[in-house]
């Protein structure tokens, strides 16, 4: 009764699989443990890969950051200071013809640009 349950020509050490189903089922198993650390291998690199990006990604907003930063406080400064020149009555006269010289130098640059 043993004998018939382990399987014909079967090992006691086998549990019940013949020598040459274990060893399918082995091969199988290899083939699929390779299968999946080669997944993961290649899910590990790309996840690497993408921390790196992260990283650079987030320098560059913060030099942009400053940059933004540096730059509004020299807007600032100039909106001061033609606030300042704006409120004499030469230099009043003075910005107006500025802004026009430069409205119509915008209209030029768009009727040159379209055609």
């Amino acid at each position: 009764l043993l004998f018939l349950f382990l399987g014909e020509g079967a090992a006691a050490g086998n549990y019940g699989y013949t020598n040459s189903g274990y060893s399918v089922h082995e091969e199988e198993n290899e083939r699929l443990t390779e299968s999946l650390r080669t997944k993961v291998s290649a899910i590990k690199s790309l996840s690497i890969e993408i921390g790196t990006e992260v990283k650079n990604h987030n320098k560059m907003l913060s030099d942009m950051d400053s940059d933004f930063d540096s730059t509004g406080g020299l807007l600032g400064a100039t909106i001061g200071r033609l606030k300042t020149l704006s409120r004499g009555s030469q230099t009043k006269l003075l910005c107006y013809m500025m802004l026009f010289a430069l409205f119509v130098f915008f209209v030029i640059y768009w009727i040159i640009k379209l055609r």
